[in-house]
């Protein structure tokens, strides 16, 4: 299995799944998933013809946890340190919701030069607590309820979450149990400790200082339905603040759009990486 190592940090494993040739695509995957949470986009990207390269954030999947280095600035470095070992050139980065954050925070710390566009997925950014300049944002009592109850009963925690992350219930389900279950594994399985502390980094980090830096091509995409991130907070935000994007909003759209509208999303995404 492929994994990116640091021969100064013994116990720095970043595990990586890297498929076909052209032009790399990184695929950034949201909290408390991993890599496999991309399993429904990689092999229409493959057929477009681009090296598809997803990987576990420090702490989830296969990835090794530390008990520290969470913060965006830390984990962005991971994301350098997987570009730079690989050696790849012009690339692509996909941020789903958390994974928003490394994408803009990218290129605030090592720029553009190496990036030829990029796209934010049911992203996080620019901000996703309510403040009085961001009254759309989720409340910090909520908030901190999310981190007690990681801190608390972290599994039982995560079974609604999911639910959540798909708006399942009694009379919308559009995903399967085993979907939810499935979820449920690889959340459960992370590093208590990392799903934690990237909870905090994902509540608490501002970016829209940041969104200047973000001078590239970029595709944004958001549910109008989303309950985890709401739109208004998100989405629409980044698009009044990032120079050069597309906007699409799916209608109906959960937080998981990913699964849940795949094949929309996979329209939106081809139609992306093949206008010039």
């Amino acid at each position: 299995m492929p994994y990116i190592t640091k021969q100064e940090n013994k116990d720095f494993e970043l595990y990586y799944e890297d498929f076909g040739s052209g032009q790399p695509i990184i695929l950034i995957h949201g909290w408390p998933l991993s890599g496999k949470s991309w399993e429904l986009q990689v092999p229409v990207l493959l057929d477009l013809g681009y090296r598809v390269i997803s990987y576990d954030r420090k702490g989830f999947g296969k990835s090794a946890p530390s008990s520290d280095g969470y913060d965006y600035d830390s984990l962005t470095a991971d994301l350098h340190e997987l570009i730079t070992q690989l050696e790849l050139k012009n690339v692509i980065l996909f941020g789903f919701s958390m994974g928003g954050g490394e994408v803009v925070r990218y290129l605030t710390n090592y720029g553009s030069e190496n990036v030829d566009k990029v796209a934010l997925i049911s992203s996080i950014i620019p901000l996703v607590k309510q403040k009085d300049d961001n009254p759309d944002g989720v409340a910090e009592e909520e908030l901190y309820g999310i981190l007690n109850s990681l801190k608390t009963d972290r599994v039982t925690f995560l079974e609604t979450f999911h639910k959540n992350f798909y708006n399942y219930g009694l009379l919308s389900q559009k995903v399967s149990q085993a979907q939810l279950n499935y979820d449920w594994s690889i959340a459960s399985c992370a590093s208590p400790i990392a799903t934690i502390k990237c909870a905090e980094s994902w509540a608490n980090t501002d970016f829209r200082p940041e969104l200047a830096n973000v001078n590239v091509k970029t595709l944004i995409v958001h549910g109008d339905n989303d309950q985890i991130v709401p739109i208004e907070t998100s989405g629409q935000q980044a698009a009044k603040g990032i120079a050069d994007n597309d906007f699409v909003t799916v209608e109906g759209a959960p937080h998981g759009l990913n699964v849940t509208h795949a094949e929309q999303l996979n329209q939106i995404l081809t139609k992306f990486l093949t206008n010039n």
